[in-house]
């Protein structure tokens, strides 16, 4: 747990900072007096949904004017010196060395997909006309995404569909487990059913990548009804949905809870690779709401875990090496990652990990990779402390 007010400038020029301040104003105050905020260009905040969003928004425009904002509500921060339950975490990108354009898309719920290819399009233009030299950096996007829209499927098809190969990855908008109010910010503007999209183009060599810690086992189980609008799963196996996995992780179905689902996902095999589509809650009639989309004849795997500290060393070490070392590493790892951490009581040593390689980010109710929605995986941009020559 870190705390107090803390800044990191590393070797690519972006800063970071992060404060655990109890109150939007404060915390911005907190971050601005300790950044330098002279060559900034764009800034990324990941903020606690105990904040006042609308306060928290002004605090920032009026603290950083001119500069392009985006941010979203979290389950949690993720700085260089550990994890933030509560508080903001700053990521200031710097004008040298990186060029961003961000847009937003709006009533995410009911997509115009073709609207949103046009937007990102658009990004991709103007990306194209900022070059000033006409050579070509490495070029990522990044999505925020409002998660109680239950919409980001939609969104990261259209965008990866427009993106024509740019790679994207992100992480859907948090609220500290309570489901009721996710949100994100845009150039001083609030935004609900909603997405924000980066497009980045760095002269750093860069890294995108995804981790889990789980393996397939023999447990199978056929979705024999849903109510896939609700992404809600009323039967297993032509069984109520909470009593069939209940039974098949050896839980009473009166007693599933969050850690459950941490520690015993269900996941899908596409195209030849599992990915997890977690399980949000059980609701009172004996149905399971899911974090992904969730259809009728969907086959899904009851998963097991590995050692998730290993799983996260091992891909933290791979990046390090590929890139000739870590500068920063911008992650998205999903709340439930932390939740099964914590019941395994190595969420230190997780923590320990990020802060060797420079992790910051923010704890997610999803993450998206490449044209995929997922949970229970912690994607990100590694950038790495060479430049290409």
């Amino acid at each position: 747990m870190a705390h107090g007010t803390q800044m990191r400038r590393h070797l690519c020029g972006i800063q970071t900072a992060w404060t655990d301040a109890g109150e939007a104003t404060e915390a911005v105050a907190a971050v601005a007096a300790i950044l330098d905020r002279g060559g900034v260009g764009h800034l990324i905040v990941f903020f606690s949904p105990a904040y006042e969003v609308e306060t928290l928004t002004a605090a920032l425009a009026a603290q950083f004017p001119g500069v392009g904002l985006t941010g979203c509500s979290t389950s949690g921060g993720i700085s260089p010196a550990g994890s933030i339950d509560r508080g903001l975490v700053a990521i200031a990108f710097p004008r040298q060395g990186f060029r961003i354009v961000s847009g937003v898309l709006t009533q995410i719920t009911r997509l115009d997909v073709e609207g949103a290819a046009s937007t990102v399009r658009g990004l991709r233009r103007t990306l194209d006309h900022g070059r000033s030299d006409g050579g070509s950096g490495h070029r990522f996007a990044l999505s925020l995404i409002d998660s109680l829209a239950n919409a980001e499927e939609t969104v990261v098809s259209a965008v990866a569909w427009a993106l024509d190969g740019i790679p994207l990855i992100g992480g859907s908008a948090g609220d500290d487990l309570a489901f009721r109010s996710t949100v994100l910010i845009h150039d001083g503007q609030v935004c609900r059913d909603a997405a924000v999209i980066l497009l980045v183009e760095t002269d750093f060599p860069i890294r995108i990548f995804k981790s889990d810690n789980f393996e397939p086992t023999n447990r199978r189980f056929v979705v024999t009804a849903a109510r896939e609008e609700e992404r809600r799963v009323t039967e297993l196996n032509a069984e109520p949905a909470a009593r069939e996995y209940a039974m098949a992780v050896g839980r009473d179905p009166e007693n599933l809870s969050t850690m459950s689902f941490a520690a015993y996902p269900l996941a899908v095999k596409i195209g030849g690779e599992y990915y997890c589509r977690s399980i949000s809650r059980v609701e009172p009639d004996g149905s399971m709401t899911f974090f992904c989309a969730i259809g009728e004849g969907v086959v899904l795997t009851l998963a097991q875990p590995r050692d998730i500290v290993e799983a996260t060393r091992a891909e933290l070490e791979s990046l390090d090496e590929a890139l000739g070392g870590l500068d920063l590493v911008i992650g998205f790892d999903c709340v439930f990652r932390r939740l099964d951490a914590e019941s395994r009581q190595v969420r230190h040593r997780i923590a320990d990990l990020y802060r060797r390689y420079g992790v910051v980010g923010f704890e997610t109710y999803g993450e998206q990779y490449r044209s995929m929605h997922l949970n229970q995986t912690f994607t990100g941009i590694a950038i790495g402390r060479a430049e290409r020559p």
